[in-house]
């Protein structure tokens, strides 16, 4: 058997236990330490996979050295943490989004650069059969063909926890915390839009609160150029969970979701249907090989899904904020050079 990288895991709720029990099933990580702040959730999974269980991310931390740290923790709950680790020389993988504001991602970009570590953020959708097929057919056509692309996130209806309310804790609402993996489907299979208009509200009782607390309904519209736009409906507030793609070309209409693709002509008669059994779990066990192959194999293997090159998603939600507030377009681009101090022209083209 090859050599397994030392893993610990960072935050065990719902997410967390995903990513826990996949990167036992890829056979490249060793977990040898979870932490939660719930003390007795962390000691009943470290019994069960037989590892040390801490409820101090600092401790867990500054008295172990890993190869990786698998970060589920609420990111106002340990970023300083992550900066720790990553001056400690511990590769990151951390599940979306990658921090509560752009600001805060370019300095987790400048410190991995700095400690030479690998740092890659979780978007699973990359790692499921239809998104990946939808990604391999814009790659093989001109993507201005692309007129439309119409997307929706329904994300589930539950009472939040009270940091997920708060601007300063959360960053931001069903946007960033629900829709990052759409937004990431658009950035990865286009580009950065040239302009971005957004509206945004909430559920609470009045005006007041409402101007201070997080978004639970977004619309977002993107433009690419005079003849490609994408549109982005996004609520927490009724339905049932979904999310999915619709991108409209030329001659047909392509629909993906987690567990199909699908494409139709314009009269809707479908042309072509695939049906795929990924989950969560499968698709992050992928998604963990690929980051621990980059870590054992890098010459052989490249990370795309590095934290610098989702820079872009967090630009694009950026601008829907601020486009928000300030109820006029706003450019992502600006945003990207203005932090990074680089031309304008090398994002759009950057996959």
């Amino acid at each position: 058997m090859g050599k397994k990288l030392k893993t610990a895991v960072l935050g065990l709720d719902e997410r967390g236990r995903v990513l826990l029990e996949a990167a036992c099933q890829s056979g490249l990580l060793q977990i040898d330490a979870i932490a939660d702040k719930n003390t007795v959730l962390a000691e009943k999974l470290a019994e069960q996979y037989k590892c040390a269980a801490y409820d101090d991310y600092r401790q867990l931390i500054i008295q172990n050295h890993f190869d990786c740290l698998l970060v589920a923790a609420n990111i106002h709950t340990c970023d300083e943490y992550i900066k720790t680790a990553i001056k400690r020389k511990f590769n990151i993988l951390k599940l979306t989004p990658p921090a509560r504001t752009f600001e805060e991602t370019t300095e987790f970009v400048r410190l991995a650069e700095e400690h030479n570590v690998k740092f890659a953020v979780a978007n699973t959708a990359r790692f499921m059969q239809s998104y990946q097929k939808l990604h391999q057919i814009i790659q093989q056509h001109n993507t201005k063909q692309i007129f439309l692309i119409t997307a929706v996130c329904t994300a589930v209806n539950r009472e939040k926890p009270k940091w997920q309310v708060d601007p300063k804790s959360a960053g931001g609402g069903v946007l960033l915390h629900d829709c990052y993996e759409i937004i990431d489907q658009i950035t990865w299979n286009l580009a950065v839009p040239q302009q971005i208009f957004a509206l945004n509200t909430n559920s609470a009782q009045d005006r007041q609160q409402r101007l201070y607390s997080t978004e639970d309904i977004a619309i977002v519209t993107l433009k690419f150029s005079d003849v490609s736009f994408a549109n982005i409906v996004a609520n927490r507030i009724c339905g049932q969970q979904q999310q999915f793609l619709k991108i409209h070309t030329g001659d047909n209409i392509i629909t993906v979701s987690e567990k199909r693709f699908q494409i139709e002509d314009g009269s809707g008669n479908v042309i072509e249907q695939y049906d795929f059994n990924d989950d969560k779990t499968s698709s992050m066990c992928k998604l963990l090989e690929n980051f621990a192959q980059c870590i054992l194999s890098p010459d052989e293997n490249k990370l795309d899904n590095s934290i610098k090159n989702n820079l872009k998603n967090m630009a694009v939600i950026e601008s829907a904020y601020l486009s928000a507030r300030t109820t006029m377009p706003e450019e992502p681009q600006k945003i990207l050079q203005m932090e990074l101090n680089q031309p304008t022209n090398i994002w759009p083209t950057d996959k």
